[in-house]
C-alpha cells in the first residue's frame, strides 16, 4: 500500500509537460492548418475562378498539414516506434481499410478526379441518373444539387464517374424547342416568316450566332408540324429560361392566330362502308 503512493513526482512532472507540449504543438497545427486553408482557398479561387478544384485542393492540403501534425506530436512524446510500425504496416493497414471502407474511399477518389476533370463548376444545371438540378458544393464524398423543386440532393462522387452526366450550362448556350401545327392548305412560308419575327422579339433569345430556327418537324395526321428552336444564354441568372420558353410560346400562338392561321387539334375522320346513317344520341 505504501508503494502505491509512492510516485515520482519528478516524472509525472515531465509527463504532464511532455503532454502539454504535444497537445499544444496539436492545437497550433490545427489552427494552422485551418488558417492556411482559408488563406489558399481564397487565392485559388481568385487564380483558378473554380470554386469546387479551389475548395478541394485546400482541404487535401489541410489534411497533409494535420497528418505532419500527429507525427511531430508521436516524436515529442516518444513514440517515434510507433510512428515506424505505423509506416511499416502501412500496406497492410491500407488493404484492410480500403476493403472495409471500400465505398468511402471510392467516393473520394472520385472526388479526385471530378475536381480536376471538372465537369461541371458551381451554379452549373446538370442531370445524372434522372436528378437534375443546381450545383451548389463539392466535397470528398459527394456533391450538393438543389433541385428546381427545392430539394437539396447529395450526389455520392462516385456515381458521377460511373454514369452518363449532362451539364446543361457548361458553356453559357442551350438551346430550348417546341412544335406549332397548321391546318393542311395554310401558307407555311407566311407562318414560318411570322414565327420567326416573333420569336425574334422575346427578351432572352440569342439573336447574335444562335438564331431562332423553324422547319418542318413531322406530317402528322391533322396538321403540318412545325418546330420552333432557339438559345437562350445560360449565364444571365436575371431571367429564368422558361419564362423566355413561356413567353415565345405565347408569342407565336397570338401572332399565328392574328395573321388568320389555324390550328387545329387532333381530327378524327368517320368513313361509313355500307351506307348506313349514322345515328347520333
Amino acid at each position: 500500500m505504501k508503494d502505491l503512493f509512492n510516485i515520482s513526482w519528478e516524472s509525472l512532472t515531465d509527463v504532464l509537460i511532455t503532454s502539454g507540449v504535444a497537445i499544444g504543438i496539436l492545437l497550433g497545427f490545427y489552427f494552422l492548418a485551418n488558417f492556411l486553408q482559408g488563406i489558399l482557398g481564397k487565392r485559388l479561387v481568385r487564380r483558378m475562378d473554380d470554386p469546387l478544384l479551389a475548395n478541394f485542393i485546400s482541404v487535401i492540403f489541410r489534411m497533409i498539414i494535420m497528418i505532419i501534425g500527429f507525427m511531430v506530436v508521436f516524436r515529442v512524446v516518444g513514440l517515434t516506434g510507433v510512428v515506424s510500425g505505423l509506416l511499416a504496416g502501412a500496406g497492410i493497414s491500407a488493404f484492410v481499410i480500403g476493403f472495409a471502407l471500400k465505398d468511402i474511399g471510392e467516393n473520394f477518389l472520385a472526388g479526385i478526379l471530378l475536381a480536376f476533370k471538372r465537369p461541371f463548376r458551381v451554379g452549373d444545371v446538370i442531370d445524372i441518373v434522372g436528378m437534375r438540378g443546381t450545383v451548389l458544393a463539392m466535397n470528398l464524398r459527394d456533391t450538393q444539387i438543389k433541385t428546381g423543386d427545392g430539394k437539396d440532393t447529395f450526389i455520392p462522387n462516385a456515381t458521377l464517374i460511373k454514369n452518363p452526366l449532362t451539364n446543361f450550362t457548361i458553356d453559357g448556350f442551350l438551346r430550348y424547342d417546341f412544335i406549332i401545327g397548321l391546318d393542311y392548305g395554310s401558307d407555311y412560308h407566311k407562318a414560318m416568316e411570322v414565327i420567326l419575327l416573333e420569336v425574334i422579339k422575346v427578351d432572352g433569345v440569342l439573336t447574335d450566332g444562335k438564331k431562332p430556327n423553324v422547319w418542318i418537324a413531322d406530317l402528322a395526321e391533322s396538321t403540318l408540324n412545325l418546330q420552333v428552336t432557339f438559345w437562350v444564354d445560360t449565364f444571365d441568372r436575371t431571367r429564368s429560361d422558361m419564362r423566355t420558353k413561356t413567353e415565345a410560346i405565347i408569342s407565336v400562338l397570338e401572332a399565328l392566330e392574328k395573321a388568320g392561321f389555324n390550328l387545329p387539334s387532333k381530327i378524327v375522320e368517320l368513313k361509313n362502308y355500307q351506307g348506313n346513317s349514322l345515328e347520333t344520341t
